[in-house]
Formats: C-alpha cells, structure tokens, sequence
C-alpha cells in the first residue's frame, strides 16, 4: 500500500463496494466519473451494516469491487457522503486507504466504526444475494 500523501499524487482511483456501485442508491455521487472497470481484491472484507456495507482491511477470498476515475472534487464529495476527516480520519464514519486492484492503485473507504454481531461477507459483494 502507498502512503497517503504518495497516493493522492499517485491515484485518480476511487474503488466502491456500496452503494456508490452502478445501479444503486448512492451511485449518482460519481456522476462524471469515468468507470474503470469491475475487479475481485482480497484485501478486504465486507460487513452488511444494514442500509449500506463497511470494508474493514481483512484478507478474504475476494470482494467484488468497481473502479472509477474521479478528480479532486468528485473525491472530496465522496469523503462528506462517507465521514471521511482529512484531518482525523479514525474520527469519521470512514477512512480511506489504497489496495491494488487490477487498474493500479485506488482509494478503498474502510470502515471504522465496531462490526460485532454484522454479517461478513469474505466472498463476492454487497448487497448479498440469496
């Protein structure tokens, strides 16, 4: 993983597991955005909270993911949706790290709020299907 401040010079990538995906609620928040593609990573688990999924930086078998292009006010929109504080961001709903996916590095929001007693799932994406 690159540092922070590496990063942000580094990435234009933003990769979503959420809402924020295609076709759901919270997608319209990427409006402009050019979309990369779709990718597996396994450096992340997801928990079903409920209304929307948290990341937590945990090996799994693979999460699905999509990948887009965003620029700097597009990212700075998805930090307000998502409570990410540039300043304190343990304080926040979200931080944000880098993974690797299949089209370089990207921004990954992890969740930081306490995941005891949510579902997990380590394998395939959000929303579960049945």
């Amino acid at each position: 993983m690159l540092t922070p401040a590496l990063a942000v010079r580094r990435t234009a990538l933003v990769a979503v597991y959420g809402t924020l995906k295609r076709g759901l609620r919270n997608h319209h928040w990427l409006d402009g955005a050019e979309f990369v593609g779709s990718d597996v990573i396994t450096t992340a688990t997801l928990y079903d909270i409920g209304p929307y999924p948290g990341a937590k930086a945990e090996p799994s078998r693979g999460i699905e993911i999509e990948v887009f292009r965003v620029d700097a006010v597009c990212l700075k929109g998805l930090d307000r949706l998502e409570d990410y504080r540039v300043r304190r961001p343990k304080s926040g709903d979200y931080d944000r790290a880098v993974h690797d996916t299949a089209f370089g590095p990207a921004w990954l929001y992890l969740y930081n709020r306490d995941v005891a007693g949510c579902p997990v799932i380590r394998q395939g994406g959000w929303p579960m299907v049945a």
